[in-house]
Formats: C-alpha cells, sequence, structure tokens
C-alpha cells in the first residue's frame, strides 16, 4: 500500500476515535443526570495532557518503537472506553458517575499522547520515503479533521450522541487503529531522543522564555485564550439538546442532529487553515491572534442569541466562525513560537505553548465554565433553565472581549511583511 494512503487511513483513524464523543459526551451526560460533572470530563484531558504526552514520548524515544506505543497506548485507550461505554449501558440503578468517570479519564490519559506520537510516525514514514514533511504532511493531516467529522456523523444519525454506545464506538475504532499501526505504519527507529534529561524532555527550560517580556505576555494571553477552547465542545450540544424540553422546538431537525449542526465547525476549521499564510504573511501575528480572540466573541456570542428554530442561522454562524477563533489561534500560535525561540529550544517551546493552552488553559477553562452553568442552568428549575443558558454563553464571550482587548493593548509586535 502506498504510504501515503497508509498514513492518510492512520489520521482519519486517529482522529475519528475522538470525534466519536469529544462533542457529544456532555449531552450524554446531561441526560442521565450528570450535567453538573461535565466540565470534570473536559479538564482531565488537560490534564493529562500537561505531562503524559511529554512521559510516553521519553518511552518512544528511548526504548520502544514509536508504531508500537502508538498501538500500545490505543489498545489501553481503546480497552478503557470501551469499558466506560459497556459500564453505562449496563450499570442501570447502581450507575455510579465516579466509576465512569475513572474508566474514561483512565482512557484519555493514554489517548493524548497519541496524537503527538502519530504525528511522530507520520513524519518518520515520510522522510523515509524521502518526501518533504512541511509539503506533504498537512494534506494527510486534513484527512483527520475529515475522520473527526465521519465519527461525529455516525453518532449523531445512529442516536448514540445520547448514549454510552458513543464511547463504545470510540473504543472499537482505538483498537483497530491499534492492529492497524502494528500491520501498516513503518519501523521508528529508536535512540532519537538523545540523553536529554527528564526536565528538558519535559519541556520545562522552555520557562526562562518568561524573562522576555514580549514572549511571555504571548505565553500568558495563549493561556487566557486556551481558556475558551473545550468550552464549546462540553456544552454547545448539551444547550441544543436542551431545547426537546421547550415547546415549539421539540422534534426540530436540528435539535435531533445537533452533532450534525455542530460539524459545520470542523468542516470551517479545515478550510481556515488554508487563509493563515496569507493573513500572517499580510497582517502579522498580532492582528492575526486578535482576529482569534475576537472570533471568539462572536462564537460564543452566537449562541448566546441563537435557537435551532428561527434562529438556527445564528448557530450556522457561530459554527463557521470556529475554524477562525481555533485554526488563527493554535496554528498561528505554533509559527511564532517557532521563528521567535532560539533552534535549541523550539520543541520545548512549542511544549510550553501546548501546555499553557491545551493544558493549563483548557483545564482552568473547564473548570470555570462548569461553575458558570451550574449557577446559572442546573441548579436552576426547568423553566429558567433557556435564560441561564444565554446568560452563559454572554458570559463567555465578555470574558473573551476582555482578554482581546487587553491583548490589543498590552502585546507589541511590529509586523515586518519582508520577513
Amino acid at each position: 500500500m502506498n504510504m501515503k494512503l497508509r498514513l492518510i487511513l492512520m489520521n482519519f483513524l486517529q482522529f475519528a476515535v475522538w470525534g466519536a464523543y469529544l462533542t457529544s459526551m456532555g449531552r450524554y451526560l446531561a441526560s442521565i443526570g450528570q450535567g453538573e460533572t461535565i466540565g470534570n470530563y473536559y479538564a482531565i484531558q488537560g490534564i493529562v495532557s500537561i505531562f503524559m504526552p511529554a512521559l510516553i514520548g521519553i518511552v518512544a524515544d528511548r526504548w520502544i518503537e514509536a508504531q508500537k506505543v502508538l498501538s500500545l497506548c490505543h489498545i489501553l485507550a481503546g480497552g478503557f472506553m470501551l469499558w466506560a461505554g459497556w459500564y453505562g449501558l449496563t450499570a442501570g440503578d447502581s450507575f455510579n458517575g465516579g466509576t465512569l468517570f475513572l474508566l474514561y479519564s483512565v482512557s484519555v490519559a493514554f489517548y493524548m499522547p497519541t496524537l503527538a506520537i502519530s504525528n511522530s510516525v507520520a513524519f518518520t514514514a515520510l522522510k523515509s520515503e524521502g518526501l518533504d514533511t512541511v509539503t506533504n504532511f498537512p494534506p494527510i493531516r486534513v484527512f483527520g479533521t475529515i475522520g473527526f467529522i465521519c465519527a461525529m456523523w455516525f453518532v449523531d444519525f445512529t442516536g448514540f450522541q445520547n448514549t454510552s454506545d458513543q464511547f463504545i464506538v470510540s473504543g472499537m475504532l482505538s483498537l483497530l487503529l491499534a492492529l492497524y499501526s502494528l500491520l501498516f505504519m513503518p519501523h521508528c527507529p529508536t535512540g532519537q531522543g538523545g540523553s536529554k534529561s527528564l526536565v528538558e524532555s519535559l519541556g520545562l527550560k522552555a520557562f526562562t522564555l518568561f524573562k522576555e517580556k514580549r514572549m511571555a505576555l504571548f505565553f500568558i494571553f495563549s493561556f487566557l485564550l486556551g481558556v475558551s477552547l473545550q468550552i464549546t465542545n462540553g456544552y454547545a450540544n448539551t444547550y441544543i439538546g436542551s431545547f426537546e424540553a421547550i415547546p415549539g422546538y421539540e422534534g426540530l431537525f436540528f435539535v435531533k442532529h445537533s452533532n450534525l449542526l455542530i460539524s459545520l465547525s470542523q468542516i470551517s476549521e479545515a478550510l481556515c487553515i488554508l487563509l493563515i499564510p496569507f493573513f500572517l504573511k499580510r497582517y502579522g501575528i498580532k492582528v492575526v491572534m486578535l482576529i482569534a480572540m475576537f472570533a471568539w466573541v462572536f462564537r460564543f456570542g452566537f449562541f448566546g442569541l441563537g435557537d435551532p428554530g428561527s434562529g438556527v442561522w445564528l448557530f450556522i454562524l457561530s459554527c463557521i466562525v470556529y475554524g477562525v477563533a481555533f485554526d488563527f489561534f493554535n496554528v498561528s500560535g505554533g509559527l511564532f513560537v517557532d521563528e521567535s525561540v532560539n533552534p535549541s529550544m523550539r520543541s520545548s517551546a512549542q511544549g510550553l505553548f501546548m501546555m499553557m493552552t491545551n493544558g493549563l488553559g483548557s483545564t482552568i477553562g473547564s473548570l470555570a465554565a462548569q461553575a458558570v452553568i451550574n449557577a446559572n442552568v442546573f441548579s436552576q428549575p426547568l423553566a429558567a433553565q433557556e435564560a441561564g443558558w444565554r446568560a452563559s454563553w454572554y458570559m463567555f464571550a465578555a470574558y473573551a472581549l476582555v482578554v482581546a482587548v487587553l491583548f490589543w493593548i498590552l502585546f507589541r509586535y511590529k509586523h515586518q511583511p519582508a520577513k
């Protein structure tokens, strides 16, 4: 099989595993009376992302080939995710939220490192074929987003977004990828980690970048914007599903198929990647980051203003701007870090950027959003919950607006188009 095709299938499965539950899990949890714990499920992803990728990366660098590490991680992640799904289906009256959370947490602890390991496998495979990674990897990576969307659509049209079957789908895909990695991924030699210390491997030396004011501000604002990253993943589907209880909205197409609607966000994300080179070259990192920050304002604001009936166009607009909000921040931020630090520290700096955004920022954002929604929604009587949802979205929009304005004022950067 052609190497590019093998990598396309790997990326498709890698992100299909995640797409099977990431945007629909909140709706399922709310339906079984666990709505007040949704934030914990998204926060644990951020917590394990702080240390697990680095620890598993050390194993892949020093002792076990990366393709075997990828397979092993997916066996463990898939097994525990299957267990979580089966528990949700069979526990009945003896259901315990803590047990489901524990099984889920162990699963994501082994899944999150595979996002980096799968990239490492792909880069090694492309180089072994004499192919340029910069040119050949992005078109391959797009199929990861396509896999994510396909999994979203599958759990939507099967009705699994309302049940723990979505975990079973994810677990089966994970086990399939574990087998696929062993059979079709090339040998990735160990020993590439050299003699780096644990401190270096974890990227902790990059914290010296905080001595430079501009980089310190950049990482601080990366954290502040990272707070927004998982809010709509956790609560958009839950919010749209809540309209089932409101007269006049029950039975509407997008209430039943909310995951289909939300998948427009991922489609927008795939397309907006193509805009980044033009905007970065023409306007520079500060303007691009500001665009991302204001896009988050609209992302949340449109959710607060819209509804799945006559106001569904506002939901659609929210999904469209998500591509700008996510890509212009994550991708452009990574490029800025790459050009701003010493080459000897690039990997560590990228690790710090991910730690501040998808680690600390995402964790605190998930927990803070949970507190806001618990106060405005889940602690309120049913009749008051719609207003509570809208108030929550407006609060998230206001937060994003404050961050954008502060970044505009405090972050100094002079764009040099020629550079």
